[in-house]
């Protein structure tokens, strides 16, 4: 079984529920605590050795994201939380079953409320307290208006899709050899409930008539 990169620093150890799945390639570095059923992508490196590094159950961290913080600090992922891909938590709290979307940056003191989404590359600045159920766009970022009951559900379906992939990931990845050629009928995986947002959003538009 493969392990990921994990340090002490000032005798800190992190800490990784066994029902967690972390890869291999992420870091994890000195006062990091990652609960029940999270999972942390390739090459993500949570540093805690400055901050606290916080992530509660259900979590998912995706590939190359980043936490940090400064001394004295709790970066916090709140339960069900989902961070997309290469997004940037530094100092921050993000709320319960909260979404932060691909190559966000969310700054000290920040606060992403319940449920809300940050849209991909938005910026956040230290010390913006985001409402919940919020969807917040842009450099720098702002409210741009409330989640509908529809959007939020995406999320929540897109976070299960996640904290199933951790299933997967402990059950069944290994590290292995590539194969030199396509065998012939190469299996694909069969996950018909996991669709693209852009597809939803196309669904439930012709879905109310309209183009």
């Amino acid at each position: 079984m493969n392990h990921p990169r994990v340090f002490a620093i000032d005798g800190i150890v992190p800490v990784v529920d066994p029902s967690s799945y972390v890869h291999p390639s992420a870091v994890l570095i000195g006062d990091v605590i990652v609960g029940p059923g999270c999972y942390v992508g390739p090459c993500a490196s949570l540093r805690g050795d400055f901050g606290r590094l916080i992530l509660e159950r259900g979590v998912n961290v995706q590939d190359t994201c980043v936490m940090h913080g400064f001394p004295g600090t709790d970066t916090i992922i709140e339960e069900n939380g989902h961070i997309g891909h290469g997004a940037v938590l530094h100092g921050c709290r993000i709320g319960r079953n909260a979404l932060v979307g691909m190559n966000a940056v969310i700054m000290d003191n920040a606060v992403v409320g319940e449920s809300s989404i940050v849209a991909a590359c938005a910026f956040v600045r230290a010390g913006m307290d985001i409402p919940p159920h919020s969807l917040v766009a842009g450099v720098p970022a702002k409210v741009m208006r409330r989640l509908s009951e529809q959007e939020m559900a995406w999320k929540v379906e897109g976070t299960l899709t996640y904290q199933e992939l951790t299933r997967r990931s402990l059950a069944t990845l290994v590290e292995t050899e590539a194969l030199t050629a396509v065998e012939p009928d190469r299996k694909r995986f069969d996950m018909p409930g996991v669709q693209p947002l852009i597809e939803l959003r196309k669904q439930a538009r012709d879905g109310d008539g309209c183009e």
